[in-house]
């Protein structure tokens, strides 16, 4: 933690308050959407696909409105667009507390989502410009305050769930506020380049190496989304009660946070130190790929089974090691961006990099949910775990000829 500190008063202010912010951003998401879909169901009591559409809409708004985002941050400049997210988001989390009306839900829930997409490519591209050539490093401390952010945000939301869901939301809003109040008044304006506000968004849909290096790095969002999806349904199976189940996936959730917020500074100065930004992508991701090994060999082996003492270490292993190949990348992914945008129009590159990677993780969502009932008709448990070490292994190579072609270096 030593480093980490060092770390962050290295940077300068606009750098620092960027991290904290995001701290502060997941602090507030997670403490409120991991309990929504129960509130939704159980005390307004709507139907499962009405919860669905609520939980859609927020999604959709999100991923599908990146690229316009980044592209009003590149015309408008990074702090309007940051100070008009969390001002959205703050409305948004109120309204979910405050309404129960299936239209006011969905509008709460759009403003929700539409909030992230304004926000999330300002923030990045806004770290990035500021950083200058120190952005590996900025991008992982930008990790560890995420991760903190995701292990705080949870056991906040429980305490408050636990008495009302609506106080829940209604504090989730107030750290909003509060957030956009201190943005408002100390971050630091910083326009984006003059070339930038008159370009187009179509230059960004021509840049070719973007868009491979985008289409590339897809299957590795896909593995490292199953941490909210195939871990904890698996965790849940083998823990053999529901009380086993709810500990085991926070304990899941704890060691990802943990293993990134100890480790995510010292291992990123080593990967600079010893490792091309290329080689650094291909070994996060063949990690990334390794974590569903160990699961792979826990289910050839059997020692998976339901109830056992020893079933949840090699998904505890398999979380922590897809943690450890997720820290080599990211820096090193988001600093790509930035070079193969050749430095302009870098928050509409982010938008539509997010938008790519959150199709891509709908399309394995359902490929790899098709996988799980296919393995369960079967009766081969093993399936879904092999179908993501191939979508890692065809990840790890697409990046690995991208980088040997010079395909990771702007033209």
């Amino acid at each position: 933690m030593r480093e980490t500190l060092a770390q962050y008063r290295s940077f300068n202010r606009p750098a620092r308050m960027l991290v904290v912010n995001q701290f502060t951003i997941n602090v507030a998401f997670y403490m409120l959407m991991p309990y929504l879909a129960a509130h939704l169901s159980g005390t307004l009591g709507l139907a499962g696909w009405l919860v669905g559409l609520v939980l859609g809409v927020r999604n959709l708004s999100q991923q599908g409105m990146f690229l316009l985002g980044g592209a009003l941050a590149d015309r408008f400049g990074y702090k309007p667009l940051i100070v008009a997210g969390c001002t959205l988001r703050t409305g948004g989390f109120a309204l979910l507390g405050l309404v129960d009306s299936l239209p006011a839900l969905i509008i709460a829930s759009f403003a929700t989502g539409f909030a992230g997409a304004l926000f999330n490519p300002a923030v990045r591209a806004y770290l990035a410009a500021d950083a200058g050539e120190r952005r590996v490093e900025a991008f992982a401390l930008f990790n560890v305050f995420y991760q903190a952010g995701i292990l705080v945000g949870p056991l906040l939301g429980l305490a408050l769930t636990g008495l009302d869901f609506r106080l829940t939301c209604l504090v989730a809003a107030a750290v909003f506020l509060g957030l956009t109040i201190a943005q408002v008044g100390a971050l630091p304006t910083h326009e984006a380049a003059s070339a930038d506000r008159v370009s187009s968004w179509r230059t960004v849909l021509r840049n070719r190496q973007f868009l491979a290096f985008s289409a590339a790095m897809i299957g590795s969002y896909v593995l490292s989304f199953q941490v909210y999806l195939l871990l904890p349904l698996h965790v849940r199976k083998v823990s053999g009660s529901e009380l086993g189940g709810t500990i085991g996936v926070g304990a899941l959730f704890a060691i990802s946070a943990v293993v990134a917020i100890v480790g995510q500074v010292r291992i990123t100065a080593w990967c600079k130190r010893k490792l091309s930004p290329g080689r650094c992508l291909v070994l996060g991701i063949g990690l990334m790929t390794a974590a569903f090994a160990v699961l792979l060999g826990a289910s050839l082996l059997g020692v998976d089974h339901a109830g056992s003492p020893v079933a949840l270490i090699p998904a505890l292993l398999a979380a922590a090691v897809l943690t450890a190949g997720t820290m080599v990348g990211y820096p090193f992914e988001m600093d790509t961006i930035v070079s193969l945008s050749g430095n302009r129009q870098v928050a509409t590159h982010y938008g539509l990099y997010n938008t790519i990677s959150g199709i891509g993780i709908t399309v394995g969502n359902l490929l790899t949910g098709a996988a799980l009932d296919l393995a369960e008709e079967i009766g081969a448990p093993y399936l879904p775990w092999l179908a993501l070490m191939l979508t890692g292994a065809v990840c790890t190579l697409a990046v690995h000829l991208l980088d040997r072609s010079r395909g990771l270096q702007p033209a």
